[in-house]
């Protein structure tokens, strides 16, 4: 069996390709030594822009999961009513005060002069009876006053009464005395009988005397305890004093009540002027003239253009060397320009868990993600003074972390 011819390795045809394509190589540069050296600038100039391009990126975080945020003022009716008039449009831009919706003010109205004339009328009867204090305490007082002194006439008149039953029980005992003796007289013809009939009615007139005396000092008893029952009831003008001093707590209890009334009646019926409470812009209008509206029903939305600031969801990896106060450029993708801003402020949670449901491993088969936690980014001022920018557009924000 013929043996095979082994080649040397020039003589391999792939290798004298690539030996022969060496040479005319260095023959190139031996004949062009510019060409080495403009290689070999470009190999440095790789390697410096390289560098520069690293030590670029690598203090700018960047994202373009981020939009315009700002705030948006629901405006509902604070009462129900017909809508008298709507003053404005979609997207027109209104001034903090300006008259949005005006409703129909007659119910509110009538309310107010009804709570206006209730509450006149419970001022009266407050006035009235703060008034009737002190002639209560007056009067009761002076009653009371009254009293005793009937009192003590009665009790006088009293004790007069019975000193004449007294003197009439006497000149009774002496008239009786008097008419046993002339009877005694008369039996034996001493005396004649007319004097003896003389003694017979001095006797009864004492005892009707005694009688009289008697009856004067019963119904001077009587006043006694007339007067008596008059102080028991004359005593009482502390307590009386004190119902007549709440009657008028309670009469001016009422007027705060009243008063009450009328201011939410007052607010009621300036609540039929819906005004903007911020300047912007007019957004969802859903209200027309001629429609009832409940309470607390949504009319309209107002956007205020000046006040915007950008929502940044950075990942978590990205938040390392990111402060408050970093200056950021935020490229916004409907102008193509880029605007001037400042950190102002990191989450305090990672967007996933403030979502509607929030993630939740229990099975063991975790996977990890990179969260996103949002960044809020405030633009320089006086940088949109046409006030273009939305809330709602898309934005990359770059922040510089050196």
């Amino acid at each position: 069996m013929a043996q095979a011819e082994v080649l040397r390795p020039e003589e391999q045809p792939e290798t004298g390709a690539v030996q022969s394509r060496g040479k005319r190589a260095r023959r190139y540069l031996r004949q062009n030594p510019r060409t080495k050296w403009m290689l070999l600038g470009l190999v440095v100039a790789l390697v410096i822009g390289g560098t520069l391009l690293w030590r670029y990126y690598a203090v700018r975080e960047s994202t373009d999961d981020a939009q315009i945020e700002g705030d948006i003022y629901p405006i509902s009716a604070r009462i129900g009513g017909t809508v008298r008039q709507v003053t404005v449009e979609d997207n027109q831009y209104v001034e903090a005060g300006t008259v949005l919706v005006q409703l129909d003010p007659t119910d509110y109205e009538v309310a107010l002069h009804r709570a206006e004339a209730e509450l006149a009328d419970a001022q009266a009867n407050s006035q009235a009876a703060r008034a009737g204090v002190p002639i209560s305490a007056t009067t009761t007082s002076s009653q009371l006053a009254n009293t005793r002194a009937n009192l003590n006439a009665a009790q006088k008149e009293t004790e007069a009464a019975r000193g004449r039953l007294r003197e009439a029980e006497a000149a009774h005992a002496k008239a009786a005395t008097d008419l046993e003796r002339f009877r005694k007289l008369v039996e034996r013809d001493e005396i004649s009988r007319q004097q003896y009939d003389a003694a017979v009615a001095a006797e009864a007139g004492a005892r009707a005397a005694v009688d009289s005396a008697r009856a004067a000092v019963a119904a001077a008893e009587s006043r006694v305890g007339q007067a008596q029952a008059q102080i028991r009831s004359a005593e009482t003008a502390p307590q009386q004093v004190a119902i007549t001093r709440a009657h008028a707590g309670s009469a001016a209890a009422d007027v705060q009540t009243k008063q009450t009334a009328v201011e939410q009646a007052r607010l009621n019926l300036s609540y039929a002027t819906i005004r903007a409470p911020v300047s912007g812009i007019v957004s969802k209008k859903s209200v027309e003239p001629g429609q009832v509206i409940q309470a607390g029903q949504p009319l309209l939305a107002i956007v205020p253009i000046e006040k915007i600031w950008v929502v940044a969801n950075f990942k978590e990896t990205q938040l390392k060397k990111m402060r408050p106060g970093q200056k950021a450029k935020v490229h916004v993708d409907a102008y193509g320009r880029n605007y001037e801003g400042h950190v102002d402020s990191v989450g305090g949670a990672t967007a996933a868990r403030f979502s509607l449901l929030p993630p939740e491993n229990a099975t063991g088969n975790y996977v990890k993600v990179v969260q996103r936690i949002p960044v809020k980014i405030v633009f320089e001022k006086g940088q949109d003074p046409q006030h273009q920018l939305r809330p709602g557009m898309s934005v990359v924000p770059t922040v510089m972390t050196r």
